[in-house]
C-alpha cells in the first residue's frame, strides 16, 4: 500500500508531499501553494479530504487528495481568530478547531463536497488552547491548554448537531501545578488519556471515564479525567531550558513518544496496555527544536521535522522496543509546522 507524507511549511507557505517508499526513503510528489501561513493538518475519516488551517490569514483550508499525492484545494473559510490546531469528528460531518490566542474552541459543518462550511458552535475556554478531539465515541472532546489555566476542558459533543456543551459533572481537569498539558493521545482501547506536559517537561498518564455522573439523578452521562502517573521527558541531570510538543502513539499501542525541545530529541517510552503505566525507556536526538513528529500507520517509521533547521528527519522503529535509528535526512524548507500520514 503506498504511504504519502504531507509536511506544513508556515515560513514558504507551502504543503510539501511526499511517497515514502518501502524501506524509509522519500520522493517529493507536489509543492502546493498554500498562502496564509499553513499550519496544523488532519485528514477526514473516509481519506478523502486534507484540513489545514491557515494562522497568519485566519482561515481553514479544504483540499482534495489526489491519487498521485498530489492536492487540489476545495475551498476556504474565513475565521476571527487563527487556529493552531484542527481535527473532523469520528463521522467527518464536522470540523473542529482550537485557538491559541482567542482561547476558544470551535465547530464548523463539513460540506457533502469535503469543504468547510459555516460556523455551528463557539466555545470560550482560556488563553494557549492547543489541541482539540474527540475519543471514539464521538460523545466527548478535549481541550488541553498549557499554562496559565494548566487545565484540560471537557465537552459533551453532539455528534447529530455538531454542539459542543459543558461537560458534567466537571467542566474541565485542572493539571498539577506548573505541568501545562498541550496534546494528548488515547489508548488503543480509550481506557487512557496521555498528555505531553509542555511546561513540565513530561507526561501524564489519566485514567479516562465515559460515564461519569453527577451527584443528581437529573444529571447526564459526562466524562471524567484522573491523573495516575507523571514521567519526565528528560534525562535525569538535564540542566537546560526545555519544552515538550507533540505526542504520539504507536500503531500497536505499546510505545509512546514526545518531543523536548531544549533537548532536542524525542523521548520513547513504554506502555503497559493493561495498567496504562509508562517507562522511559530512551530518547533519540533529533533536529533543532523538533516541534512536529509523526509515526507512519504501519508503525515501522517516525519522522519529525526541525523547526530551526528546516530538516525532516526519517527514523526506523525497532518492532521490539520501539526504539528509533537514523535513515535519512531532507531539506524541506522554512519553520515545518506539521507532519501527516496518509495511506489511500
Amino acid at each position: 500500500m503506498t504511504t504519502f507524507v504531507f509536511i506544513t511549511l508556515s515560513g514558504d507557505d507551502l504543503i510539501r508531499s511526499f511517497e515514502m517508499h518501502s524501506d524509509g526513503r522519500l520522493e517529493q510528489r507536489q509543492v502546493v501553494d498554500a498562502a496564509g501561513g499553513p499550519s496544523a493538518l488532519a485528514s477526514s475519516p473516509d481519506g478523502r479530504t486534507l484540513y489545514c488551517s491557515l494562522r497568519s490569514s485566519n482561515e481553514l483550508a479544504a483540499f482534495r487528495f489526489e491519487p498521485d499525492g498530489g492536492l487540489r484545494l476545495l475551498g476556504k473559510r474565513q475565521l476571527d481568530a487563527d487556529s493552531c490546531y484542527v481535527a473532523p469528528d469520528k463521522g467527518g460531518r464536522f470540523l473542529l478547531s482550537a485557538y491559541y490566542g482567542a482561547g476558544k474552541a470551535m465547530v464548523h459543518r463539513i460540506e457533502p463536497d469535503g469543504s468547510v462550511g459555516r460556523e455551528l458552535c463557539s466555545r470560550e475556554t482560556a488563553a494557549r488552547a492547543h489541541c482539540i478531539e474527540t475519543d471514539d465515541s464521538n460523545c466527548f472532546a478535549l481541550v488541553p491548554h498549557p499554562l496559565d489555566a494548566n487545565s484540560i476542558f471537557l465537552f459533551q459533543f453532539d455528534e447529530h448537531s455538531g454542539q459542543l456543551t459543558p461537560n458534567q459533572p466537571a467542566d474541565r481537569q485542572i493539571a498539577a501545578d506548573g505541568h501545562g498539558p498541550r496534546h494528548f493521545v488515547f489508548s488503543l482501547d480509550q481506557r487512557f488519556v496521555y498528555t505531553s506536559n509542555e511546561d513540565a517537561s513530561s507526561v501524564t498518564a489519566y485514567h479516562f471515564d465515559r460515564s461519569a455522573r453527577g451527584q443528581a439523578e437529573s444529571d447526564h452521562g459526562g466524562c471524567a479525567l484522573r491523573p495516575f502517573q507523571t514521567l519526565s521527558s528528560l534525562p535525569e541531570g538535564f540542566t537546560g531550558a526545555n519544552t515538550c510538543a507533540q505526542i504520539h502513539l504507536h500503531p500497536s499501542g505499546r510505545t509512546l513518544y514526545v518531543s523536548n525541545r531544549g533537548h532536542e530529541s524525542i523521548a520513547v517510552y513504554a506502555v503497559d496496555t493493561e495498567s496504562g503505566l509508562l517507562t522511559l525507556i530512551g530518547w533519540q536526538s533529533t533536529e533543532a527544536v523538533p516541534r512536529v513528529f509523526n509515526v507512519d500507520p504501519a508503525g515501522r517509521f517516525l519522522l519529525a521535522a526541525g523547526q530551526g533547521t528546516g530538516i525532516l528527519s526519517a527514523y526506523s522503529i525497532s518492532p521490539d522496543s520501539g526504539l528509533l535509528s537514523p535513515l535519512n535526512s531532507y531539506e524541506v524548507g522554512n519553520r515545518p509546522m506539521w507532519v501527516l500520514f496518509r495511506q489511500p
